[in-house]
């Protein structure tokens, strides 16, 4: 039986570290894992997609498409975060 590293398979399945394809899969697990942890604090609160959405001054599918990953915009997301008292931390490499 043969193992793998993670960076080996990332490499072999979707390219070089900095390559388009290996930036995608990047930009999109970002996505995703903002999502959850937006999901999961809302439900935390015991927030409706309907009560944040009023709250952000966005549509109820609009937070649903943020909390699946697929529309996380960096001031949307500091106002989604600021209504479900969430700190969004920077730090340099």
């Amino acid at each position: 039986m043969k193992t793998y590293k993670a960076k080996d398979l990332l490499t072999e399945r979707y390219g070089q570290k900095g390559s388009d394809s290996r930036e995608k899969l990047r930009d999109s697990a970002y996505s995703y894992y903002f999502g959850e942890i937006i999901r999961n604090r809302r439900k935390e609160l015991k927030m409706s997609q309907e009560t944040l959405a009023e709250v952000v001054g966005k549509k109820r599918p609009y937070i649903s498409r943020i909390e699946n990953g697929e529309d996380v915009k960096i001031s949307n997301l500091l106002l989604v975060a600021n209504a479900l008292d969430l700190t969004i931390e920077l730090t340099a490499r």
